[in-house]
């Protein structure tokens, strides 16, 4: 077996990019030097006066959470895949011969971002490059929050109890390892899904209820475009449509048109949104113990066409991403779930611009 030289690599690196090589078109597509000023802020290294070994490169880094998020890898799989692809190293700018950064400092830069809440600021920045080519919010937003798995907790009812009175339950505090392995933000919340017929034909008289532990992911995507441009992460019991006068609706939507589901009805919502200049196309919600009147059917119907594409928006990140919380607490949930926001909108971006250069 012969040693495998320069122009061996050139070759497989070629055959990968007639192959379509995502990450390539992510390098062309995307600049990524616009993160590296709230990368700084946010990572404050030292000048280098001091000695030590200089930290890798911070957009490197970055670009090692954007493949994590992409391929829904754990930081010990990152490490492995970074050596083993050479996709991946020529996304990361590295030789053969470069110095890899190992689970462990992958972990240390995703932490120092998480506690330095830098995620928010990252995605600004990325929104902003978005506006700056032309992709700016058109033609109304959709609003729509999905739910997103986290490791179970097995917990006493008195345990639940304390924690949903913010309390750290009795005798955690004893055990630090037991305390920061528990997750003292995430919910149990019941997960709603339409019932499937049965084998006889029948239809079950009522939905299924199935319980569900995690997060909440809440997201406002411009009708236009379909890009996130405004997104919360809460415990996965929290309501959707309170989130609505949090921060959830973009004022800088050149069209003033809200479409979001029945979750989302409410007359605090209805006089939020008028007192704010929106117009409300939220569906309406059926008279309780009355047939649904026939004109509010083929209203809703008619606001589900466009209100169903923030679906999409989920589905990309939970079948192409693979979302998952892996951690602990919200403060890294939010860290999780905003930086698969971003890589959506780098995605989407790249589809755009594919769509634009076919026309």
């Amino acid at each position: 077996m012969k040693q495998p030289g320069f122009f061996d690599v050139e070759e497989r690196l070629a055959r990968l990019s007639g192959l379509g090589d995502q990450l390539e078109a992510f390098s062309r597509t995307v600049d990524f030097e616009v993160f590296r000023p709230e990368l700084e802020k946010a990572l404050a290294y030292s000048d280098g006066s001091k000695g030590g070994r200089p930290p890798f490169d911070p957009v490197l880094m970055f670009k090692i959470l954007v493949i994590q998020t992409l391929n829904n890898l754990s930081d010990e799989r990152t490490e492995y895949l970074i050596n083993d692809r050479l996709s991946f190293m020529r996304f990361l700018g590295l030789a053969l011969s470069d110095r890899v950064p190992d689970a462990k400092t992958v972990w240390l830069f995703r932490e120092r971002l998480t506690q330095s809440g830098a995620i928010e600021g990252l995605f600004n920045r990325f929104d902003a490059t978005l506006r700056n080519a032309g992709y700016l919010p058109m033609s109304g937003q959709i609003l729509d929050a999905t739910l997103v798995a986290a490791p179970k907790q097995r917990n006493t009812n008195a345990e639940k109890a304390d924690l949903r009175a913010g309390r750290i339950p009795e005798g955690w505090e004893d055990k630090p390892g037991k305390l920061s392995h528990k997750d003292r933000h995430a919910r149990w919340t019941l997960k709603f899904t339409k019932a499937k017929r049965q084998d006889d034909g029948t239809m079950p008289s009522s939905d299924l209820a199935i319980p569900f532990f995690g997060y909440k992911s809440h997201v406002s995507i411009d009708r236009k475009f379909r890009l996130i441009r405004k997104w919360k992460t809460t415990n996965a019991a929290a309501s959707d449509g309170a989130r609505l006068r949090e921060g959830l609706l973009d004022k800088t939507n050149t069209a003033s048109s809200v479409w979001a589901d029945t979750a989302y009805r409410s007359k605090a919502n209805e006089d939020f949104m008028e007192k704010q200049g929106f117009v409300s196309k939220v569906h309406r919600k059926k008279p309780h113990l009355k047939p649904m009147p026939r004109h509010i059917q083929r209203s809703n119907a008619g606001k589900s066409v466009i209100r169903s594409r923030v679906e999409h928006v989920f589905a990309d990140q939970k079948s192409q991403m693979g979302l998952f919380i892996r951690t602990v607490g919200i403060t890294r949930a939010t860290m999780r779930i905003g930086l698969a926001n971003i890589v959506y909108n780098m995605r989407r971006l790249l589809f755009l611009e594919r769509i634009n250069a076919a026309a």
